[in-house]
């Protein structure tokens, strides 16, 4: 479904007076100046965040090391708006605080950004990399090479090939987001099992240079809404999620009733 903002101009709203970007955990430095500096951005529900979610961005700093000329500075997680209105969404705020556990127990990279969870209004995933170009390009004016310079940075969007698929999927993503997403930015997708990922990329050709496909060694089909059926059915999902989000979910009594879509819930797709 296109979004209604698509053929307007749209700008990042102005953060709360709250709000501050997370970068404690962001490179000062690059390491190899004739690398490109990248910054991986993963929007999503997170209800809740899953040791998926987390191995994604394990696999994405594989693959950049190894097989690209990029040079990775930083990893972020992105939760969405109360506004998205989807089934089984905890609010806001129980997703950033899980995110929140699960990063700074079990990571030394990833950060958890609170600027679209603040939002009122649905943000689109391209006004969302907007903002994290803002912060990391205009605002800190990039990352400093050895020479004393800044360069700017690359700002990626990491989904699983279920999102390229929807991107694929005529009639659900506008075209102007689209190639904003994947023209500007670029994505780096990891496949999951059960999803055609050559058949998603076929229908993507003009922005093909920008799409990274990274292959899932490790086969793992865990997900939110299986972790979330687990709960309501009182079966363990130790081993599944991190366990400071475990004990979290208990202490707040989240998914004991998932609840049923709504009228807007139907046929959205995270753009």
């Amino acid at each position: 479904m296109a979004d209604a903002q698509s053929d307007a101009v749209r700008l990042p709203p102005a953060p709360a007076d709250d709000y501050a970007f997370p970068d404690h955990r962001l490179k000062r430095r690059m390491a190899d100046p004739e690398k490109t500096p990248l910054l991986l951005v993963a929007c999503g529900s997170f209800s809740p965040i899953t040791y998926l979610h987390l191995r994604m961005f394990e696999m994405a700093a594989d693959y950049v090391k190894f097989s690209t000329d990029f040079e990775l500075i930083g990893g972020y997680l992105s939760p969405v708006s109360d506004a998205y209105r989807k089934a089984g969404l905890a609010s806001a705020a129980h997703r950033v605080a899980m995110c929140q556990l699960a990063v700074e127990q079990t990571s030394d990279w990833l950060m958890v950004d609170t600027w679209e969870p603040m939002q009122k209004q649905y943000q689109p995933t391209a006004v969302v990399l907007d903002h994290f170009d803002h912060e990391i390009n205009v605002v800190r004016g990039g990352i400093e090479a050895r020479d004393g310079t800044k360069k700017p940075v690359r700002i990626a969007l990491l989904a699983g090939a279920d999102l390229i698929h929807t991107m694929s999927t005529p009639g659900v993503w506008s075209e102007k987001d689209l190639d904003h997403i994947l023209g500007k930015y670029g994505s780096f997708i990891v496949e999951r099992s059960g999803t055609d990922i050559d058949e998603a990329l076929a229908s993507l050709q003009p922005w093909k240079d920008n799409i990274y496909v990274i292959q899932q060694l490790i086969q793992n089909d865990v997900s939110s809404t299986k972790i979330r059926l687990f709960l309501r059915r009182e079966m363990s999902v130790r081993y599944l999620i991190p366990v400071p989000v475990i004990k979290y979910i208990e202490q707040n009594r989240l998914y004991e009733d998932d609840g049923a879509a709504t009228t807007n819930d139907k046929g959205k797709s995270r753009q």
